[in-house]
């Protein structure tokens, strides 16, 4: 990890501050990227333990040596099978890096024309084998779940009319001609499929809850979870996991227990309002401007009985 890392993490200043680290302590990174809150733990003396599924990353990361570092390439929600003693903070940063995002040959964004990739492990589906197999109904249905796309079914269906689709570029044309965009409009809605397809192709929203609960795991009582969100989809996850496991729901049901006496005791307590980044920081890099940042301390309570789906 150099001084010229491809970019500044968002609200850095505000996690670390959140994190109250103290020299010894060891946090877990579950979004390694390039390397910054990482970098920013080891100069306040934690140990860290960061992961990252995407090759590149660990591979950039084990090339710098960093003393204190261990990297694991794998996901945030495995962090339980690779933790061995409890730590002192576990730091979430949700969603697709700059990187990833600047590299064309990746395919996560249409800035750029490339193959359409988006696999952020580098393996398995791409997102053009699921755009050129899936049915019209299952793509519409990403692309108005995870893009909050009103004109789903009507990209769907031009969708699958130009198949094969292959490359960034192409898909991004489809999308704009299906709802009928043109220059210099507004909202591009290749944005918003893109979100989509490339949430469902690396399992983002089931990673993440998977993730919170082998947070709440893995912490020590006392340990502070920060988590940096990008879009509503995110946000809401964490909110309803920090209300649910910190007593804050209402009244529970055959499908959801009480917290307190008559079930789980509450695993986290709030330690401020919901952060957002402020203008300077704004300035400097404009993508930070749907970010969420969310802190909470672990209690001394057991975890609660939850299944990992991303532990298989």
């Amino acid at each position: 990890m150099t001084q010229g890392a491809p970019h500044i993490p968002v609200l850095l200043e505000e996690v670390i501050d959140a994190l109250a680290i103290s020299p010894g302590e060891t946090h877990v990174d579950g979004t390694f990227g390039a390397g910054g809150y990482t970098r920013a733990m080891l100069k306040a003396g934690a140990r860290v333990i960061a992961f990252d599924r995407d090759p590149d990353a660990i591979a950039a990361g084990q090339a710098a040596g960093e003393p204190g570092l261990t990297l694991v390439q794998d996901r945030f929600s495995t962090m339980a099978q690779h933790v061995a003693e409890p730590v002192d903070g576990v730091t979430l940063d949700i969603g697709v890096s700059s990187m990833q995002l600047d590299q064309a040959g990746r395919g996560f964004s249409f800035q750029a024309d490339g193959p359409l990739d988006m696999r952020m492990e580098q393996m398995g589906e791409t997102a053009a084998d699921f755009l050129n197999s899936a049915d019209e109904a299952d793509i519409a249905d990403v692309i108005y779940r995870y893009g909050d796309e009103p004109k789903s079914r009507r990209i769907a269906r031009a969708i699958v009319a130009a198949r094969p689709i292959e490359r960034t570029a192409q898909l991004a044309s489809i999308v704009r001609r299906a709802v009928g965009w043109r220059d210099g409009q507004k909202s591009d809605p290749a944005t918003r499929a893109f979100q989509a397809i490339r949430i469902h192709i690396n399992r983002e929203l089931e990673e993440l809850e998977d993730g919170l609960i082998a947070a709440e795991r893995v912490l020590k009582p006392g340990g502070r979870l920060a988590v940096v969100t990008f879009h509503s989809l995110e946000d809401r996850i964490v909110k309803r996991f920090l209300r649910d496991r910190s007593g804050q729901r209402p009244a529970g049901s055959r499908h959801l227990p009480e917290v307190g006496a008559s079930g789980p005791a509450a695993t986290f307590e709030a330690v401020s309002k919901p952060v957002r980044p402020g203008e300077a920081e704004l300035t400097r890099n404009p993508r930070a401007r749907s970010a969420t940042l969310r802190v909470a301390r672990r209690t001394s309570a057991h975890f609660w009985p939850d299944q990992l789906r991303g532990a298989a």
